[in-house]
């Protein structure tokens, strides 16, 4: 009895925050279950649910296709920014290539405005006629998510102990062996938790992928911004298309969070 009196408060405020952040997603999924007249009575709760924003949205519309867009971008984006990213922080980390200076230089894009860079990029793209195509947005968001990739996994190659690489090396391996098989195993929370990170940003950017891309290669967030038209805003198809937006970024949490465990549990010693 004492235990649960002492309990009692850390679970009310759980409770309280799970339902702060729960409430917007259980709101617009009750909206996308509304007409249009009841979405006008914006706190009536009293309606009867129908499945015709679903249905517009998932066949009348291009989000799908927008969805698989965004899908391929992101996978692109994460795993062309850990294949280069992850060379490029081992050797920060193990060699200091170009000093702390470089560090902080690669994140100078970070520092800039989209604005800044977007006409470049439209020009770039344009000479290489590589607008209204996927590799486009991919190579926009690789301007932002390739620094910040290279910059959380120094600190994970930091952490493994280099004398693992050199009792590899002893054993036979080739620096690269070593850095394949025993260092990059040790750091696989950091890949992990660096490809989700660079996954969200992707699926979320409306920015770049509204003025780079066209009709057939429109991300979701530029399907999910099509909703507001000159009419007004959709706002029963729009929150269909956010809970799609939502629901493989929650789903990917969980993956991720289960991983994460395992990798910490593997280790480098295991790998």
């Amino acid at each position: 009895m004492r235990r649960l009196q002492r309990e009692l408060p850390v679970l009310f405020a759980l409770s309280l925050a799970l339902g702060l952040v729960a409430f917007p997603y259980a709101w617009t999924l009750l909206t996308s279950l509304k007409t249009e007249a009841a979405i006008n009575r914006a706190l009536a709760l009293d309606f009867t649910p129908t499945l015709l924003n679903w249905r517009a949205v998932l066949f009348e519309s291009n989000i799908p296709l927008q969805m698989r867009n965004s899908l391929l971008v992101g996978l692109l984006t994460v795993s062309l920014a850990l294949l280069v990213g992850a060379p490029a922080a081992y050797a920060f980390s193990r060699f200091g290539v170009g000093g702390s200076g470089l560090r902080f230089a690669i994140l100078a894009a970070q520092m800039l405005p989209p604005a800044t860079l977007i006409v470049p990029l439209f020009l770039i793209m344009y000479s290489l006629q590589l607008l209204d195509s996927l590799w486009a947005v991919v190579a926009a968001h690789l301007t932002f998510i390739l620094p910040l990739a290279t910059w959380f996994l120094i600190g994970f190659f930091d952490d493994v102990p280099r004398d693992l690489e050199e009792q590899a090396m002893v054993d036979g391996c080739t620096p690269w062996q070593a850095f394949y098989k025993v260092v990059l195993p040790g750091i696989r929370p950091g890949l992990a938790a660096t490809g989700l990170f660079g996954f969200v940003l992707s699926w979320n950017d409306l920015f770049y992928a509204l003025l780079l891309t066209g009709k057939n290669s429109a991300t979701l967030p530029v399907g999910v911004a099509g909703f507001w038209t000159f009419r007004g805003i959709e706002m029963g198809r729009m929150s269909a298309a956010i809970i799609l937006a939502v629901v493989p970024m929650v789903f990917a949490s969980f993956f991720v969070q289960k991983y994460l465990v395992r990798g910490i549990g593997g280790g480098a010693i295991k790998g």
